[in-house]
C-alpha cells in the first residue's frame, strides 16, 4: 500500500472508540493524518489514542446526536490540529430483531438520532470549514441494510437507507465547494454491534449470528473491521478525488 496517503491532514473520526471506527483511526493516523477520535464513551476513545500514540492523535467525547456537543468536538478539531479536512460518520447503534408493533416510539428516535440526525449535526458544523478551504471529503458510513433490508430491522433499515440519500443529496450540494460525499454500506461485520442484533443467552447469540448472518455472505466469511478501514482510506484520501456520491458496498457479496 502507498505510504503517507493523508500526510498533513486532519480528519475527525466518530465512533472511534471501538470496532470500524478504531480501525479508521489506526489506518489514518498509519497514513500521515492528524485524527480527532471522537467517541460518546470517553475512555474507549482514550484507550484507542494511547493505542495509537504519539502528537497526531486527540481523543475527545461527544454525544453525535447532540447539537452542542458535535459543535464543541469540530472546534476541538481545529483547536487542536487548526485543521479539518476529513470527516468519517463512523458512530452508530444496532436495533435488535424488534417487530414493528414493538417498537417503541423512543426506540426509533434513538436510532435514528445516533444513526441519521449525526449526519447532518457532523457536516452541519464541519462543512463552513472545508468551504473556506474548497475542499474536504466526507465518508458516511451506512450500511448495506440500508438497501437490502431484514425483517425486524425496520428502524435500523429505515436510518441507513437515509443516511445513504442524505450522501447523495450532500454530494450534490456540496460539489461546486470540493467537497465530495461518500458512503459506505458494510455488510455484517465481526465488531463487537453485530452480536446486540440478536436478544438471548450468549451461545444463542453466537448460533445466531452464524445462522442469520454469516450464512448470508457470498463469499463466506464476516466483514473485517480493517476492511472497512481501507475503502474509508480511499475516500477520505486523493486516490479518490473524483468519486463523489457514491456507496461502496464492503459486504461480501451480501447486496447482491
Amino acid at each position: 500500500m502507498t505510504s503517507g496517503l493523508l500526510q498533513g491532514r486532519t480528519a475527525i473520526v466518530t465512533g472511534a472508540g471501538s470496532g470500524m471506527g478504531r480501525a479508521i483511526a489506526k489506518l489514518f493516523a498509519e497514513q500521515g493524518g492528524q485524527v480527532i477520535i471522537a467517541d460518546l464513551n470517553q475512555e474507549a476513545a482514550e484507550k484507542t489514542a494511547k493505542e495509537i500514540g504519539g502528537s497526531q492523535v486527540f481523543a475527545v467525547k461527544v454525544d453525535v446526536a447532540d447539537d452542542l456537543s458535535v459543535a464543541k468536538m469540530v472546534k476541538g478539531s481545529l483547536t487542536v490540529f487548526g485543521d479539518l479536512d476529513i470527516l468519517v460518520n463512523c458512530a452508530g447503534i444496532p436495533q435488535v430483531f424488534t417487530p414493528i408493533e414493538e417498537l417503541s416510539e423512543s426506540q426509533w428516535d434513538k436510532i435514528m438520532n445516533v444513526n441519521t440526525k449525526s449526519i447532518f449535526l457532523t457536516v452541519k458544523h464541519a462543512v463552513p470549514y472545508m468551504k473556506k478551504k474548497n475542499k474536504g471529503s466526507i465518508v458516511n458510513i451506512a450500511s448495506i441494510a440500508g438497501v437490502r433490508a431484514r425483517p425486524g430491522l425496520n428502524a435500523y433499515c429505515a436510518s441507513k437507507g437515509a443516511a445513504i440519500m442524505l450522501t447523495k443529496a450532500l454530494a450534490l450540494e456540496l460539489a461546486p465547494f470540493q467537497i465530495r460525499v461518500n458512503a459506505i454500506n458494510p455488510g455484517p461485520a465481526e465488531t463487537p454491534m453485530l452480536g446486540q442484533f440478536i436478544s438471548g443467552d450468549q451461545q444463542k447469540i453466537e448460533s445466531d449470528k452464524k445462522n442469520i448472518f454469516l450464512s448470508s455472505i457470498p463469499l463466506g466469511s464476516l466483514i473485517q473491521p480493517e476492511d472497512i478501514a481501507h475503502a474509508a482510506l480511499y475516500l477520505a484520501s486523493d486516490l479518490s478525488r473524483k468519486v463523489t456520491g457514491e456507496i461502496l458496498n464492503v459486504d461480501g457479496g451480501r447486496g447482491i
